[in-house]
């Protein structure tokens, strides 16, 4: 390893300057060789963008494992030997992807902006507590261009990358996307549709806040209280301001100008209250209009029930909303039945009678979301509560195309992505804490810990340290394409296999094979295991498939050398695409299985929405000459159609073609004698060697 390049220090003393030397930098570059199969030469022909080169750094800080608290992740400690990382992993999701707002509003992620606040939830908790919803402020947003998956489950489906995290509804356990499989359960909230204020929203909204707030008093054809007549008003009045700012920008549209000026109403109250209000004739009588004449659409009912909920409504224990006048709860409650809201009316003779809405937080959050009252505190009183959301079945995992994907950062690490509860990225942003950007720097700028071995011996000979499970790497991956020359996993690696600390692994590259014996040694007792990703047995056919990822031959031989060092390490062929990759179902069974891995599960290729012309345009430019065929087979198994929607038939097709998959797949799979399982680490085996002993001073 050689420092970077400098300008040569000049002899003697340096004029008008503090220093009289130029010492190097503590982040010194070191001279290495990329790794060919992630970064590739290329022609000068191509017409492709030369790859930005990756520069390695030392790292000198003196910390090396960082610790968590949660049990969801499986190990409480990590060493990460790299941070940063070449292979350019990243948490990230479609933008168009509907993110839930703290407004409880779904709007897309490409939208998101720093400073915005989303619906996000505590990311770890106690053992027995529930996590609760939480406002969680964006720090940081990044674009870039990776390869893609497609989550599918029941009701929704998102485009992300292997790395995005997400909760499972049964362990309530964070997972990669890439290490879901179908059947496994999130953690689902219901999407709703944004909706716009249009002007029958407008009038609807106005309405009823009149109705619950507001005092009107007008008849058409009536004169000025200046010639003798009672005065004529619409005056509105609220402790909070939102809902007059609301319908001042309202009446704006109308050409109406009013403001919000202080009221007093006679009485002590505990908060200072506002007012709007019009007394010009001519304007009462445009309002009148507003306020009387009842209209058809879904948008006035929307409006008309957030605006006399945020005239009488309350969000505490409970949603509800109470008046005196039973005619005007029962209009409030026919309204919020054809919104999909069953309210129950809790009569009170004398008194103010309570419509409310039962159900659990999620009833209430999507009362929000559909309806978009105004009152911030009456929404905001959701935050600290449990959601408990149901359970989301995954139908499908399959390969996306390189895309345009959206990365961010919250303040709670988490919030909610296409319905489903996720994780933020965690790795990206700790590179700008170095001063480097979460973007491009954090592939190309890696920083390299050269005395991780030393420092983990260190830790684990001291008597502080109680034997856990380890994680290669928490943050990046520990497979670096410098490891190959640094060897620092390895070296790490023969550290925890002198002590017998458990270790776990997690990471793309084929490499970690090289360290099979020290894996295997560690695996007789219990304390190692490695997680490793196959579609295509033909290269060329991956490249189109695939571009970036690993070549088939790699990732089998890695699985190979570990399973048969019996190192605890499966295989799903999806998307199926008729034509082009089903006859390699057997092949590709055949080859996981003897190479050690251990189930095994398939996928029609699915084509909703705008996908099918996609679909179409790549087989144009792939495999022209077999298109027809293709989209032949594919409407075979979609009764007609390229593709079937409905449930049971959507991910494995119907008719004779699919049934014919089906039984190639059931029939390899048994031959393979395919089968999932996972391997639980030990810290029993600990020891301290008499030579790590620390000596007594």
């Amino acid at each position: 390893m050689e420092p970077p390049d400098r300008p040569p220090t000049p002899r003697g003393r340096l004029i008008a300057r503090g220093s009289a030397d130029n010492p190097a930098n503590r982040f010194e570059r070191l001279r290495v060789v990329a790794d060919a199969e992630i970064e590739p030469p290329r022609d000068d022909d191509t017409g492709e963008p030369a790859p930005v080169p990756t520069l390695y750094l030392r790292d000198p800080t003196r910390t090396l494992l960082a610790h968590n608290d949660s049990p969801d992740l499986g190990f409480d400690t990590s060493l990460n030997p790299y941070r940063g990382c070449s292979h350019g992993c990243s948490y990230c999701l479609d933008p168009k992807t509907p993110v839930l707002y703290a407004d409880f509003i779904w709007r897309p992620l490409g939208n998101v902006q720093v400073g915005d606040v989303l619906a996000g939830f505590d990311e770890h908790a106690p053992p027995g507590v529930y996590r609760k919803l939480r406002p969680a402020r964006v720090e940081a947003v990044w674009w870039s261009r990776k390869p893609t998956l497609r989550l599918i489950t029941r009701n929704t489906e998102v485009r992300t990358t292997a790395e995005h995290r997400w909760l499972q509804g049964r362990m309530f356990r964070w997972s990669r996307t890439d290490r879901l499989a179908p059947g496994r359960k999130l953690r689902h909230m219901p999407i709703v549709a944004s909706e716009i204020e249009d002007d029958d929203y407008r009038a609807g909204y106005l309405a009823g806040l009149s109705l619950g707030d507001g005092t009107f008093r007008y008849q058409p054809g009536g004169r000025s209280d200046k010639k003798g007549f009672p005065a004529a008003y619409w005056r509105v009045a609220t402790i909070d301001r939102e809902p007059l700012e609301r319908i001042v920008a309202y009446l704006e549209q109308l050409s109406i100008s009013a403001w919000i000026r202080p009221f007093d109403a006679g009485v002590r109250t505990t908060s200072p209250m506002w007012k709007v209000e019009i007394r010009s004739l001519a304007k009462l009588e445009i309002v009148s209009k507003l306020l009387f004449v009842e209209r058809e659409s879904r948008s006035y009912r929307r409006g008309f029930v957030a605006g006399f909920f945020d005239a009488e409504g309350h969000n505490g224990t409970s949603l509800r909303m109470s008046q005196v006048d039973l005619s005007v709860l029962e209009r409030v409650t026919a309204y919020a039945r054809s919104l999909g809201f069953e309210l129950g009316l809790e009569r009170r003779d004398g008194r103010a009678s309570t419509l409310r809405l039962p159900g659990w937080l999620t009833d209430r959050i999507r009362f929000f979301s559909v309806l978009q009252p105004a009152i911030r505190r009456k929404r905001e009183a959701l935050f600290g509560r449990v959601p408990f959301l149901d359970p989301e079945p995954i139908e499908a995992i399959e390969r996306g195309p390189t895309s345009e994907v959206v990365d961010i950062q919250t303040s709670t690490g988490t919030f909610y992505a296409g319905g489903l509860s996720t994780h933020n990225c965690f790795a990206r942003p700790t590179h700008e804490y170095l001063g480097f950007s979460a973007g491009l720097d954090f592939e190309t700028r890696i920083l390299v810990k050269e005395d991780a071995p030393e420092l983990l011996r260190r830790a684990l000979s001291s008597p502080r340290w109680e034997p856990r499970v380890v994680a290669l790497s928490g943050v990046t991956d520990a497979y670096q394409p410098v490891e190959a020359k640094l060897r620092l996993t390895r070296r790490c690696l023969e550290v925890f296999a002198e002590f017998r600390n458990p270790v776990t692994i997690i990471t793309k590259s084929a490499l970690v094979a090289r360290d099979a014996d020290l894996l295997a040694e560690l695996a007789r007792h219990h304390a190692a295991s490695v997680h490793i990703s196959v579609t295509s047995l033909d290269d060329s056919l991956r490249r189109v498939l695939e571009p970036r990822a690993s070549s088939p031959r790699s990732r089998l031989a890695a699985i190979e050398t570990l399973a048969a060092a019996g190192v605890p390490v499966g295989v799903i062929c999806a998307p199926v695409i008729p034509a082009v990759n089903d006859s390699e179902i057997p092949a590709v069974l055949d080859a996981a299985a003897r190479a050690g891995a251990r189930g095994a599960g398939w996928v029609m290729l699915r084509l909703p929405h705008g996908l099918k012309e996609l679909f179409e345009s790549w087989l144009e430019r792939h495999f022209p000459e077999r298109k027809e065929r293709v989209l032949s087979l594919l409407r075979e198994a979609g009764g007609g159609a390229l593709y079937d929607s409905r449930f049971h038939t959507r991910q494995r097709g119907s008719g004779v073609y699919a049934e014919q998959i089906r039984s190639l797949f059931e029939l390899a799979r048994r031959r393979a004698g395919l089968a999932n399982e996972r391997t639980p680490l030990s810290t029993a085996a600990f020891r301290r060697p008499a030579s790590a002993q620390l000596p007594l001073l």
